[in-house]
């Protein structure tokens, strides 16, 4: 019994962390998984049901599971003298219970970084704060009823519309109030977390961790205010550390590193082929010492796209890198003819 016993909870977790891919098959992916019987199997799920972390609906067949919530919970505010510290650490934390301190790190961050921006910046009266936790991760919602915090950004900084409000948050270092504010907190909470997402005005901006890319939605549906969704694991090893790590470098650890998804600056069907277009998606990489290009979905640019950035801007810029990566064949063609040309 003591030998199983480790083979056993290996079992179960995979269960778990599987279940939500797989919430009619699981059986069939865990018999396959570790080679043992349905048997064994279902006495594993019938034990994950007993414990609350597991939910069956339907009978036989027609049985499936979902990962149960451990703990529900929402408040409202009122955005008038709220702290965000405070709200942290006498109502959410409580909520949230024992977990390691890397994921509690994770959320204090996370956490008090998104009300603080529905405090200082959204302009609204109420905030409406929802966590969800199961036996496997830990889902927050955040939501304000203001302007929207992409409109706000597009109107503080003169931006073409909603959209390349979402292209210049992925770059970081954005703030509409640099006296206060560094601009940094909503790139490394995008960064940190397994997964995050932002809703406001018919505009839906998200990221998840180990993806290069964020992604950009739009919708003719245009609710007010900013809904921001952040998901994490509760076993997860990363640290914030590790994290700002990869954006930073020199003794203090200044953020100097960004990612620039290219495929961002494309609206609909059309091609990056104009120098306007170059200049929208070189805004404020200068802030930078070394800016990773994105080429990912990109199936073509034309010459004057290409020459902007990597002719242009590097003989005004001499410090600061730019390296492109995830280009196609036709798309590396141009960068290098640019770079050329430079040279």
């Amino acid at each position: 019994m003591v030998r199983l016993r480790p083979r056993g909870e290996k079992v179960r977790n995979y269960i778990l962390r599987n279940i939500g891919e797989h919430p009619t098959d699981i059986v069939r992916v865990a018999v396959e998984r570790f080679g043992i019987s349905r048997q064994a199997i279902n006495k594993h799920l019938q034990k994950l049901v007993s414990e609350s972390a597991l939910t069956p609906t339907g009978r036989t067949r027609n049985r499936s599971y979902k990962l149960a919530p451990l703990v529900e919970w929402n408040q409202e505010y009122e955005v008038s003298e709220l702290a965000e510290d405070v709200i942290w650490r006498n109502d959410v934390t409580p909520v949230i219970g024992q977990e390691l301190e890397n994921v509690l790190d994770i959320w204090n961050y996370g956490f008090t970084e998104m009300l603080n921006n529905a405090i200082e910046h959204s302009g609204g009266s109420m905030v409406r704060v929802t966590l969800k936790k199961t036996a496997v991760d830990t889902e927050m919602i955040i939501s304000d009823n203001g302007v929207g915090i992409f409109k706000k950004i597009q109107i503080a900084l003169n931006l073409l519309d909603e959209r390349h409000a979402v292209l210049e948050l992925a770059k970081g270092k954005l703030t509409t109030d640099p006296q206060s504010h560094t601009g940094e907190g909503i790139f490394f909470t995008s960064r940190v977390f397994n997964s995050f997402e932002i809703l406001s005005g018919g505009v839906y901006f998200s990221h998840q961790f180990a993806e290069a890319e964020d992604w950009i939605l739009q919708s003719n549906y245009k609710d007010q205010g900013t809904t921001v969704y952040m998901k994490l694991n509760n076993h997860t090893a990363r640290t914030t550390k590790a994290i700002f790590g990869q954006f930073s470098s020199g003794e203090d650890f200044s953020f100097n590193k960004t990612v620039v998804p290219v495929r961002l600056a494309q609206y609909g069907n059309d091609k990056l082929i104009s120098r306007s277009q170059a200049k929208r998606l070189l805004a404020r990489v200068d802030l930078f010492k070394v800016v990773m290009f994105d080429f990912k979905d990109v199936e073509t640019i034309g010459q004057s796209f290409a020459d902007e950035i990597f002719r242009v801007f590097p003989q005004l810029h001499p410090g600061i890198e730019l390296l492109p990566f995830n280009a196609n064949e036709d798309v590396a063609k141009m960068v290098k003819r640019a770079q050329g040309h430079r040279k």
